[in-house]
C-alpha cells in the first residue's frame, strides 16, 4: 500500500488555477476535478510543526541567497513532516528543499 495525500496549500494552488481558466467550462472541469481529488485523497493541513519548518527553511535558504516560493516550502515541509515524497513536475524548485525526496512526474 502507498500512503499519499495532498497539502492544503496544493489545494489552494489548484483553486487558483481553476479560477484563472480561460472560460467557464474549463473552470468548472477544474473545480470538479479538485472536488473529486479532495474527496478521494487525504488533505494535510499546515500544522504548527510545518509552519516552523517553513520559517526555518525559508530563513536558512534566504541566508544563502536562495529563494523558494512560500507555497513550495509549505508543501515540501508538509511532506517532510509526514515522511512523504513530493510527486511534482516542478523539480527545479522542490530540489532546493533540504532532505526532501522528489518523484518527478
Amino acid at each position: 500500500m502507498v500512503d499519499l495525500g495532498i497539502s492544503v496549500v496544493a489545494v489552494a494552488e489548484l483553486m487558483h488555477g481553476a479560477y484563472r481558466a480561460q472560460d467557464e467550462a474549463r473552470k468548472q472541469r477544474r473545480l470538479k476535478f479538485i472536488e473529486r481529488l479532495c474527496a478521494d485523497i487525504p488533505i494535510y493541513p499546515v500544522t504548527l510543526e510545518v509552519a516552523r519548518m517553513v520559517g526555518r527553511m525559508e530563513g536558512e535558504l534566504a541566508g544563502r541567497g536562495i529563494s523558494v516560493a512560500f507555497e513550495d516550502l509549505a508543501i515540501g515541509a508538509t511532506a517532510l513532516a509526514l515522511g512523504f515524497e513530493v510527486a511534482t513536475a516542478n523539480v527545479r524548485h522542490f530540489k532546493l528543499i533540504p532532505g526532501l525526496k522528489i518523484l518527478a512526474v
